[in-house]
């Protein structure tokens, strides 16, 4: 007699569960057309969520998502551009009634391997624009809209840098540390509406965005991983799946690791 792995069936029968919690559900992912923010879409999509992907890159939007409609929707926008943001919200706000889930994947290192004395502040304006802003942006145009609802899962993609402080990354690890304060107060003040806001804090996950780093600037954080490897983009993925679903009914304020034993608080 041959039986079955219960592992195998247990992991089946909670991909069921996850795809009946997330259908009809709508979801908006910034920085989508690539790396964490791609693989977040995806995952969504194959659990029953209608997905916007924004990203700044058209082409790259195109190219990713072009054959997956109905279940994506891609859409160019600078998230940088607050009435942008809002006219975008807006206008899926009144295509579909609702937006239940947002993940703000958008991010750039900014120059990298220098020293704090060596940094342009025109540098850490446009780290902050991109890293904190545009999340600011994007969860104050849809909040109202999930307090009115009593329903909602807002995900701000942090780093291990924005706990820890990643010697050479100045702007990057300070722009992080806002988001898991920004999530910490958000969570805090919207704790009975029936909304959980959290953070994710991977260490080093590879990613274009990873690729583009200097070697040595990516050994120094590897080495740093107990594990010693990088993280992947299917291990992101999984993890944001949680956070956002309601499931996740209980946790908000809180930043999720994704380290691989880095991070020990």
């Amino acid at each position: 007699m041959i039986f079955p792995d219960r592992n195998t069936n247990r992991q089946a029968t909670n991909l069921i569960l996850m795809v009946q919690e997330l259908s009809n559900q709508i979801a908006v992912v910034t920085g989508a057309a690539s790396g964490i923010g791609k693989a977040i879409t995806f995952k969504l999509v194959e659990n029953g969520a209608k997905v916007y992907a924004l990203d700044l890159n058209k082409e790259k939007l195109e190219t990713c998502f072009q054959n997956h409609q109905p279940g994506i929707t891609s859409i160019p926008l600078d998230v940088t551009e607050e009435q942008r943001v809002n006219e975008v919200m807006n206008h899926i706000l009144q295509k579909e009634g609702a937006i239940q889930i947002l993940v703000n994947c958008v991010g750039i290192t900014g120059i990298t391997n220098i020293q704090s004395h060596q940094v342009d502040a025109s540098n850490i304006n446009h780290v902050f624009n991109v890293n904190f802003m545009s999340c600011f942006y994007t969860s104050k145009a849809i909040l109202p809209h999930m307090v009115e609802n009593k329903y909602g899962r807002i995900l701000h993609l942090a780093s291990i840098a924005g706990k820890e402080g990643n010697a050479g990354m100045l702007a990057y690890s300070t722009s992080k540390a806002a988001l898991i304060c920004m999530a910490k107060v958000q969570g805090s003040e919207y704790a009975q509406s029936g909304i959980t806001i959290n953070a994710m804090a991977p260490a080093v996950i590879r990613t274009p965005l990873v690729d583009m780093m200097p070697d040595q600037q990516v050994k120094y954080m590897t080495d740093k991983i107990p594990m010693k490897r990088c993280g992947t983009l299917e291990e992101a993925a999984n993890l944001a799946l949680y956070i956002v679903s309601p499931s996740n009914s209980f946790t908000t304020g809180f930043t999720f690791d994704l380290s691989g034993g880095r991070a020990t608080y």
